[in-house]
């Protein structure tokens, strides 16, 4: 489900899907639209995906459905966008923002110009008719953020009630919740800070989240908003955290088993 990379990778290979993600990275990286710093985060969160056996669990999906749930519900919903996630899921991003009526906004830990353009043009490329936090527009600064993150847009971040925030880093997602916002996160490191601090973590690979989402949306836009607001009332996001946490630790020792 990924976009297409222009090296040629054998699809018989069997990391195939791992080494594409892995390319159109590297590419994204030449283009400037990845930080070097990404490079290493997907690797991260490549190695959690070994631990959950790189399929989305059950928590996981229940979480997606949440947060496209309280999308659909919100008076102002954003999608923020970093680099590796213009590089791998640019074209279904905009479907997700489309279907849910969110905007897009670029929020960048190592922000320049060209940065921002590159990653605009990949949007705007991939469909999106407008993208937030280009520029002078990230003319709001969040104070409880040193890093470039801090400077959002008026009119997407600062305002939105939903943010949608994957491939996030903690301290954002913590200055988020302490506006009011409900934060959605979408980090493969159950332990994370982000995914901690998140109203909503969704704890899977976004290459199988955004997909799965765009559909799920299609699905949630005729049910009445008082189903859909039953549905994220009674999420635990914690219990949700939790069951992510013991399906980890029930396939390790199930693999450790099988090697005695």
């Amino acid at each position: 489900m990924v976009q297409e990379t222009k090296f040629s990778i054998p699809r018989a290979h069997p990391r195939y899907e791992s080494l594409k993600m892995r390319e159109l990275l590297i590419d994204g990286a030449d283009q400037g639209i990845v930080a070097t710093s990404g490079l290493i985060a997907h690797g991260r969160g490549e190695a959690f995906d070994y631990l959950i056996g790189e399929r989305s669990l059950r928590n996981a999906i229940e979480a997606e459905k949440v947060a496209v749930a309280s999308l659909l519900l919100a008076k102002l919903p954003v999608i923020s966008v970093n680099g590796n996630l213009a590089s791998l899921m640019a074209n279904v991003t905009v479907n997700l923002a489309e279907v849910t009526g969110s905007l897009i906004e670029v929020n960048l830990f190592y922000r320049s110009r060209a940065r921002e353009l590159a990653i605009e043009r990949v949007l705007k490329q991939s469909g999106a008719k407008r993208v937030l936090g280009i520029g002078s527009n990230a003319s709001r600064i969040i104070s409880e953020i040193s890093s470039e993150r801090r400077r959002v847009d008026p009119d997407g971040l600062f305002s939105c009630d939903v943010a949608l925030i994957p491939l996030e880093d903690g301290d954002r997602a913590t200055a988020l919740r302490k506006m009011g916002k409900q934060v959605i996160s979408i980090d493969l490191n159950p332990l994370s800070r982000t995914s901690q601090v998140a109203s909503i973590s969704i704890v899977d690979n976004i290459v199988r989240a955004f997909p799965r989402m765009v559909r799920i949306a299609k699905q949630l836009k005729s049910v009445p908003a008082s189903e859909l607001e039953a549905l994220v009332s009674r999420f635990d996001n914690q219990r949700n955290l939790a069951g992510i946490l013991e399906a980890i630790a029930s396939r390790l020792t199930r693999l450790g088993e099988n090697h005695q």
